[in-house]
């Protein structure tokens, strides 16, 4: 990209910007929400225009990009829109996509929630397998399962990409640059996630100094001006223009965008028993929920739930809320409950009112129709006002929901809920398109908070700075409670769920760091027998075997089929000319990952 600027009829959100992406790059893209790191992206995907500026695609690479919200007009299922690219006998691609993923192929099109919806855009772009993958937010609306897979599959990749994401964890596993979106400016820092934040605060540090000094260079000058132009007026009208000129250097500098005033207040203090649940049991159908669960939460916890989408967690924080019946056993609940709900779905929010309507239009603050103020915390503050605590502007007060960013969204609920006492907080899903300063707050937030925290969310950093007690649902009824965060909970069980099915790949970790260790040692001793290109080679091809060997028990599978020859003989045909294929590169690898082995032990 090359002096690339853009507006949208204000303020330029880019200008003069120049930016490379260099084949195997690894690019964190970081800023507020609203930065324009999302319009970036696109205009990287070419689905923005840049008022001026050139995109240049080297002639043989391909660009392909995760829509937030994909059309899928004209076709029957989603394994159908996410295939559509591809040659009949790459269909193996989609389903193994599909598995890890957790989407059903033949879900159709017209009864698929927005996250089914993502995860086979995701799985499109995946099975496509582009030279640079734009990925906005991928692990939105995804379970830490289907998570860990994706961040399996581009730690493999020999793929460039460019990843938009809140999740912390994930960041940091995968990135090895950082692109900074901040004020119209794209920095970039050849280092990871894990170095932006001291990065940025370093920056920011610098910016405040050289404003201070400017400030104080100001502030002479102007004395100067007051106490001594009368009688200097021909020697020095210079100076004065060079004092218009620092005013004006001054005035035309980006303030940088405050953090959001978040508060909570806790009301009245509720019991010191808050829930009492004595074996619970839920089912729909044959689909058990929850079997004889127990538990008790005290006045101050923080419980999480996890487990994968579909598992009943939101069902559960229903049946402990007692906005369900439980099919057997009993829920108590404690005295001088009030509850404040942050729901997932934002359903709290009617997307054609405006945020104005939507703050004063609700029962529960007491309030109806268009007021001018709201109720925060009791204290009536103008409608306005209040939403510039959350960053919103006053245009933006006037406009539809429906025009907001998922961030600005989430700040909308947040303005909602942080309305009202409470000394039970429930939230589901809170950290989605949230960004990483939002989430810093809202950490300290519930840090600080003195009553009762139920929480769902898949954002693993996020869980292990909140929960005091993880509530897993592992399937088929069974829910098990653990004291700590995420990674507690890992340690206690000894493992992700089904990670029996991850055994394989990490015997291939084990090969690969082996082949470090016994490269690294024989460097230090001066008998290196690989080149540099050859020990790279040795760690990369157990995981390219092991790709190989899903690929072909994937179309195994296909051509097991006995009616394809004379149903789809095309589709037979080019999946037989793929396993040939890919078992002639399964063997040349597996003979080139035996020779460098040999070689590399003398």
């Amino acid at each position: 990209m090359t002096g690339i600027s853009l507006t949208f009829g204000g303020d330029p959100i880019f200008s003069d910007l120049d930016l490379v992406v260099q084949p195997g790059d690894r690019v964190a893209l970081v800023g507020r929400n609203g930065s324009g790191k999302s319009t970036l992206m696109k205009v990287m995907a070419g689905l923005v225009e840049a008022d001026k500026g050139s995109l240049v695609v080297p002639s043989g690479r391909s660009v392909g990009y995760m829509e937030q919200d994909p059309q899928m007009s004209g076709f029957a299922t989603l394994g159908e829109f996410a295939a559509s690219e591809l040659d009949p006998g790459e269909l193996y691609k989609v389903e193994r996509a599909g598995e890890g993923l957790k989407f059903d192929p033949d879900r159709p099109v017209a009864t698929a929630s927005g996250g089914e919806r993502r995860r086979a855009a995701l799985a499109k772009l995946m099975a496509e397998a582009p030279d640079l993958m734009l990925l906005d937010e991928p692990t939105n609306h995804m379970d830490i399962e289907a998570i860990t897979w994706l961040e399996a599959e581009l730690k493999s990749t020999r793929a460039a990409y460019v990843l938009i994401s809140h999740d912390r964890a994930f960041l940091r596993a995968l990135t090895r640059a950082t692109l900074w979106v901040d004020r119209g400016q794209v920095r970039r820092q050849e280092k990871g996630f894990e170095g932006f934040e001291a990065w940025r605060d370093k920056i920011w540090e610098e910016e405040d100094q050289q404003r201070h000094k400017l400030n104080r260079l100001i502030k002479s000058e102007s004395r100067w001006a007051v106490e001594g132009i009368s009688a200097r007026r021909k020697r020095n009208m210079g100076r004065v223009r060079a004092l218009h000129e620092l005013k004006d250097e001054r005035a035309g500098q980006i303030k940088r965008q405050g953090t959001a005033e978040l508060a909570l207040e806790a009301g009245p203090k509720s019991g010191r028993k808050v829930i009492e649940v004595d074996g619970l049991s839920k089912a729909y159908g044959d689909k058990q929920i929850v079997q004889d669960f127990s538990l008790k939460v005290q006045r101050s916890d923080r419980v999480a739930f996890v487990g994968p989408n579909g598992a009943g967690k939101t069902t559960l924080l229903k049946l402990m809320l007692g906005q369900v019946e439980p099919d057997a056993g009993s829920v108590k609940l404690g005295t001088n409950l009030e509850i404040a709900l942050f729901d997932q779905t934002r359903d709290q929010l009617d997307p054609n009112a405006t945020l104005w309507e939507n703050l004063t239009s609700d029962p529960l603050l007491g309030i109806s129709g268009k007021a001018d103020q709201v109720m925060v915390r009791g204290v009536p503050k103008h409608v306005v006002g209040y939403l510039k605590e959350f960053l919103f502007d006053e245009a933006q007060a006037r406009a539809p929901v429906r025009s907001l960013s998922g961030g600005e969204k989430a700040r909308l609920l947040l303005a909602r809920l942080m309305a009202r006492q409470s000394n039970l907080l429930v939230l589901d899903e809170p950290t989605n398109d949230l960004d990483v300063e939002t989430l810093d707050l809202l950490q300290e937030l519930l840090d600080s908070y003195e009553g009762t925290v139920l929480l769902v969310s898949h954002d693993r950093d996020f869980l292990d700075r909140v929960a005091t007690t993880t509530i897993a649902m592992e399937g088929e009824g069974k829910v098990t409670a653990y004291a700590g965060g995420w990674s507690d909970y890992i340690s206690q069980r000894g493992g992700l769920p089904g990670a029996e099915k991850a055994e394989k790949s990490q015997k291939n970790k084990g090969q690969r760091a082996k082949a470090k260790e016994d490269a690294a040692r024989s460097e230090a001793s001066g008998k290196d027998k690989l080149s540099f290109k050859e020990k790279h080679r040795l760690e990369a091809l157990p995981a390219e075997i092991e790709r190989l060997e899903q690929e072909i028990a994937k179309l195994e599978q296909l051509m097991a089929d006995p009616a394809l020859f004379t149903r789809e003989p095309v589709k037979f045909k080019k999946a037989t000319e793929a396993m040939v294929e890919r078992q002639e590169k399964l063997a040349a690898a597996e003979e080139e990952w035996m020779i460098l082995e040999e070689k590399s032990e003398g």
